[in-house]
Order: structure tokens, then C-alpha cells, then sequence
């Protein structure tokens, strides 16, 4: 694949991500932000009357432009870093064709990148959690995530090396069991973490946290349509069709 396709694929990537940022955004507005009106309504609601902090950035503001800018932004940037992935990866990974191969990706993703670091550290509304502990909590979810993307990484390549003695299934069977067993060690080895008010509605947590994975599902599922469509039609152009009643030319 030489440098200008690369580039090519780039672009499209961002835009596919820009696409799926707007499917997500719309997910996150309807589903995420009454969750976290909710949250902070029970914050406020329980918090002394003299803690009541002064806002620096309005909450209309936060649930309109700031919550486009986070998505969209957010959407072009793994955009961009899905389509060198798919660069790097297709070929690779099997002989899928390239709008295969980018929804795997996505698949793929969505499970390293996020379902694998929530399962240990689930997403919180505002009003649950410690602000003395913002830190700790933040770097022992990046550390989970950058360790599933790397076990993830690693099991991809443990089933191809075992392809040729065990056949590519079982191969990728052993592989999904060392995964699988790895992060199990993680998930029992790294702290627990649960700062979970006791008079905290266990419905409104179980709503965010299942419309956090919503947008997630969106966006990574939407990058993978959306890319893969674009991604097949850059390298797999369709044949133009003859017009109609052409006369072919004379030898």
C-alpha cells in the first residue's frame, strides 16, 4: 500500500469518524445527558447548602457545544488511528475484504479500547466518587485499557504463529484463552475501586452506565460501516458500466 493511498485512507478514516462522532452524539444526547441531569440533581440535592460550588461553564453549555466538541473530536481522532490500523492490519489479519476487515477492526476495538477496562472500572455519573482519588482512578482505567490493546495485540499475533501446527480455529482458540486468562489475572490482581454512594438510585446508575456503552457501541460500530464502505470503495472501485447502445471501436 504506497504512501498516497495511505494518505487517502486517512482522510476517509477522519470522516468516517466525524460521521460516526455525529451518530454517537445524537445517542449521547438523548440517552447519556438526562442520566447525568439526574446525577447532578441528586449531588446538589444532598450537598449542604454552603458547599454549593459557583459553575464556571454553564450546564446548557456543557450538554450543547461542549458535549459536540468531546464527541466529534474524539470520533476524528480514532478515526484517524482506526484507518492506520486497517492500513497495517489488512492482509494480515485474514483474507477479508477491506469492508470486512474494518468492521473487525471496530469490533475489535470496541472490546479493547472499552468493554474490557468498563467491566473492571464501569463509567460513574457526576455525584459518585471521591475527588481525592480522580487520579488514581483515572490511571488504573488508562492502565487497563493500554493492557487489553496490548494483550489484544499480542493475541493476534500468538494466533497466527499457532495457525500453521494447530489450524487457524483452534489456533485463535488458544488465542482468545490466553487473552481471556491474562485479563482475568488483571481484573483479580488490580485494585477494586467503589465509591458508590449507598443511597445512590441503583436504576439511574445502571441507566448511565448502560447508555455510556450505547455511545461507545454507536460510535465504534458506526466508524466501522461507515469507513469500511469508504475504505472498499477507494480500493475495490466498481468497474464503470458501458453506456448503453455504445458502438464499440474499430480495431
Amino acid at each position: 500500500m504506497n504512501s498516497a493511498t495511505v494518505r487517502n485512507l486517512l482522510v476517509r478514516g477522519m470522516l468516517a469518524g466525524l460521521g460516526a462522532g455525529l451518530l454517537a452524539l445524537v445517542v449521547a444526547y438523548f440517552l447519556g445527558e438526562p442520566g447525568v441531569d439526574s446525577a447532578i440533581g441528586f449531588e446538589e440535592a444532598h450537598a449542604p447548602a454552603h458547599e454549593h460550588e459557583v459553575e464556571l461553564v454553564s450546564r446548557s453549555l456543557q450538554s450543547t457545544a461542549g458535549l459536540a466538541t468531546g464527541v466529534l473530536v474524539y470520533g476524528i481522532a480514532f478515526g484517524g488511528i482506526a484507518a492506520l490500523a486497517f492500513c497495517f492490519a489488512l492482509g494480515r489479519v485474514g483474507r477479508f475484504s477491506p469492508r470486512a476487515t474494518a468492521l473487525l477492526l471496530s469490533g475489535a476495538a470496541l472490546l479493547a479500547v472499552y468493554v474490557v477496562p468498563f467491566l473492571k472500572y464501569p463509567a460513574n455519573p457526576p455525584s459518585v466518587g471521591d475527588p481525592d482519588t480522580i487520579g488514581k482512578r483515572t490511571s488504573l482505567y488508562f492502565l487497563m485499557m493500554v493492557l487489553s490493546v496490548l494483550l489484544a495485540i499480542a493475541a493476534t499475533i500468538l494466533g497466527k504463529r499457532l495457525a500453521p501446527r494447530l489450524g487457524t480455529w483452534y489456533a485463535r482458540v488458544v488465542a482468545l484463552a490466553a487473552f481471556a486468562l491474562v485479563i482475568g489475572l488483571a481484573y483479580a490482581f488490580l485494585p477494586v475501586i467503589n465509591e458508590v454512594p449507598t443511597d445512590f438510585p441503583a436504576t439511574l446508575l445502571w441507566r448511565f452506565r448502560l447508555s455510556a456503552l450505547a455511545i461507545q457501541a454507536t460510535l465504534w460500530g458506526g466508524l466501522g460501516l461507515i469507513f469500511g464502505e469508504l475504505a472498499e470503495r477507494r480500493l475495490n472501485p466498481k468497474p464503470t458500466a458501458a453506456p448503453t447502445g455504445a458502438v464499440p471501436a474499430a480495431n
